[in-house]
């Protein structure tokens, strides 16, 4: 689980409660159905027109990954790699025909068995980046519910705030009530400035940081297969692939990553 995204989201909200209540606020009186049915249904719809369904249906399997995901070991697939040049350079390419069977990331299993079929350099390089293309695209549609409410939710909060209004305007010879009338008209502009900032924009942030730490992890995976059909040594390639390993992650001087997975599984 990714714990920062949950801690992150704690803070955001223990903040605007324990400094609601500081300044002597209800922070409950959020709690109003007639504002949050304004801002939160309008903003939905909101949502859907300027999407599609389909893109608001998969928001709770997004959350999902805000809340499960984890950045990529980079390390462990340095390992399994090398592990791969490794058998590729004593055993051959074909050697791998049968360790890209085991394999269970999709992507690097494609980019093996391109190179054992014997496919063009080149041409594995293409196919490797399309399929980064097409998964950058999914991703952009997966972010944009998110990006779309954080937009739409503020404004819908001002909306609910001039309702209110006029609500107000309308018991004018009722003065002793005015004061809480004007403050609960405000619940809806307060709703929706916050749920944008605390939660929509945050979420949209935080799926964008997903795409590229996936998007970083494969390109070390296409630079790796292609030192592995070109026949590099796999100390070569080791130092290749820790270019993308940030300095603080990269194992001491002299110090080898083959002994990961990978490696198992090529010597197998």
């Amino acid at each position: 689980m990714k714990v920062s995204s949950l801690i992150g989201l704690a803070i955001g909200i223990a903040g605007l409660y324990l400094g609601a209540t500081l300044e002597g606020s209800n922070p409950m009186a959020v709690l109003n159905l007639p504002a949050m049915l304004i801002v939160l249904g309008g903003t939905l719809g909101a949502t859907v027109m300027g999407t599609s369904f389909d893109s608001v249906k998969n928001i709770p399997m997004q959350y999902k990954r805000i809340f499960m995901s984890e950045a990529p070991d980079l390390n462990a697939k340095v390992a399994e790699l090398v592990g791969y040049a490794e058998a590729a350079r004593r055993d051959g390419l074909l050697a791998l025909d049968e360790v890209a069977n085991t394999i269970e990331d999709p992507y690097t299993k494609k980019g093996l068995q391109l190179v054992v079929d014997g496919t063009d350099p080149d041409l594995v390089a293409d196919i490797l980046e399309s399929e980064n293309s097409a998964m950058q695209k999914r991703h952009a549609a997966a972010t944009q519910p998110f990006e779309k409410a954080g937009g739409y939710a503020p404004t819908m909060g001002i909306i609910g705030t001039v309702f209110g209004l006029i609500h107000v305007l309308g018991n004018l010879d009722q003065p002793e009530t005015l004061g809480p009338m004007i403050a609960a008209a405000f619940i809806a502009t307060l709703i929706g400035v916050a749920s944008a900032n605390v939660i929509f924009l945050p979420a949209g942030a935080r799926l964008k940081q997903l795409s590229q730490e996936e998007l970083h992890a494969r390109a070390m995976i296409v630079e790796g297969i292609l030192s592995i059909q070109a026949g590099d040594n796999p100390r070569v390639v080791q130092e290749k692939l820790l270019t993308f390993v940030p300095p603080k992650q990269r194992p001491a001087d002299g110090e080898s990553v083959t002994a990961g997975a990978g490696a198992e599984k090529a010597a197998a």
